[in-house]
């Protein structure tokens, strides 16, 4: 985690538009994260979130308009300079978890440092405590259920100390016990690193949950 300035947003997206078999699935979408907040982005079923969330999460860039991470400009960075600005500061919770079948949970939540040597082993050792999962980090994948994945894939997005977290559908897949609990770590460790969070979203029970909400609507973001 950089030290981010209480006055600037860790994330700044300004008129995104991304194009797909042209037509245009953002149209515009602008949002501000401030550190340490809890944003929240609904829509419908087909209104956009999940490419949202890949251009905020730099895995996907934007036919026109600006993202700023922190002070990096995304748009004008290379591929691997993105990459690199990616796993430094932006943390990131897929609904189908992406683990990678191969390798066991604690090498799975441990990829974001190994390109560069700078995993924290103390700090992902207490994550997985602190996540319910200590005695799974040398299970893998196949072995673990959902709600297991889902702990292992929000120790990933966690394990750099990113600027901000960004989670796609984080409960989409789980039954609603496993749900609460998932969210309620989330929250906690969030609250507890100073990380803001960002998560994209179509369930209701979310909404008394987050201090700015926004809803996704023809390809604009609108304030909730």
């Amino acid at each position: 985690m950089t030290d981010a300035d209480p006055g600037r947003p860790v994330l700044r997206a300004e008129d995104l538009r991304v194009e797909r078999g042209g037509r245009a699935v953002l149209d515009g979408a602008s949002l501000a994260v401030a550190p340490s907040e809890r944003v929240l982005i609904r829509g419908d079923s087909g209104a956009g979130k999940t490419t949202l969330f890949e251009v905020l999460g730099l895995l996907l860039p934007p036919t026109d308009g600006s993202l700023y991470v922190g002070d990096a400009d995304a748009a004008a960075l290379s591929e691997r300079e993105r990459a690199r600005l990616r796993r430094e500061t932006v943390g990131v919770v897929f609904q189908e978890f992406r683990l990678i079948p191969d390798l066991t949970a604690r090498e799975n939540a441990a990829l974001p440092g190994e390109h560069d040597g700078s995993v924290d082993g103390a700090w992902l050792s207490e994550l997985f405590e602190r996540l319910d999962v200590a005695d799974r980090r040398a299970a893998y994948p196949a072995a673990l259920s959902g709600g297991e994945k889902q702990r292992v894939a929000v120790a990933r997005a966690l394990v750099s100390r990113p600027d901000v977290v960004l989670a796609d559908e984080p409960t989409g897949q789980l039954d609603p016990a496993a749900a609460d609990r998932v969210l309620e770590l989330l929250f906690e460790l969030q609250a507890e690193t100073d990380t803001a969070l960002v998560v994209v979203s179509h369930d209701p029970q979310l909404v008394d949950r987050f201090e700015r909400r926004y809803r996704l609507t023809d390809g604009r973001l609108r304030t909730a």
